[in-house]
């Protein structure tokens, strides 16, 4: 029998690019948000928000520097403006200066609330989109949208909506462009890439 789990861990090791800002206030506790660079292996960089309790303020290191971040994917819906927006941070529970490589390295344990959608790339590459909701304890659950690429995707690829699962992988960004009636708007998505899947049992 699977042992039931609850798992949303991340580590980040990255650039601090500007300075923190006042993200929002909630249960009495200032929250404050930083964008930070991680680059990839194959050298593109991925632009993460990071979300921190102001108690953590005195420990981040000055923009330019580099930074240790460990603590968890989260997701809520923006409803300001024209449509909802599924909005994806980290959410750091340490913060620490650096000197060591780059990572980003991130383990979720979830179950699938959208049945997986696997296609076929102009190239002939096989992909897979999945929508993972993540239990955060307290009847919440954060809801973060999944990519798979190659035999990793045939694999999400025949799973269905209730099934649990985990996975490995990491967090990236990635640019769009939005028309809105005749305006061009560059948007910024994030998604979890997968890399390993430990399938249903």
């Amino acid at each position: 029998m699977r042992e039931e789990r609850k798992e949303n861990q991340i580590l980040l090791r990255g650039t601090v690019e500007q300075e923190a800002v006042f993200s929002h206030e909630g249960h009495g506790e200032r929250f404050y948000r930083v964008p930070m660079i991680v680059p990839r292996l194959s050298g593109v960089e991925d632009h993460l928000n990071v979300v921190f309790p102001q108690r953590l303020l005195e420990l981040l290191p000055a923009e330019g520097t580099q930074a240790e971040i460990r603590g968890e994917v989260r997701s809520y819906n923006n409803r300001g403006g024209i449509g909802n927006r599924l909005i994806i941070s980290v959410y750091a529970r340490e913060i620490l200066p650096t000197e060591e490589d780059a990572a980003n390295v991130l383990t979720l344990t979830g179950t699938l609330c959208k049945q997986p959608v696997l296609r076929r790339t102009p190239l002939g590459r096989d992909i897979c989109d999945l929508m993972l909701a993540v239990g955060r304890g307290y009847g919440r659950a954060d809801y973060l949208p999944c990519i798979a690429w190659g035999v990793v995707a045939l694999r999400c690829g025949v799973l269905g909506v209730g099934d649990t699962i985990d996975i490995s992988g990491r967090l990236q960004s990635r640019e769009y462009t939005k028309i809105d009636g005749v305006t061009a708007i560059r948007r910024t998505a994030f998604e979890v890439s997968v890399m390993e899947l430990e399938e249903p049992i």
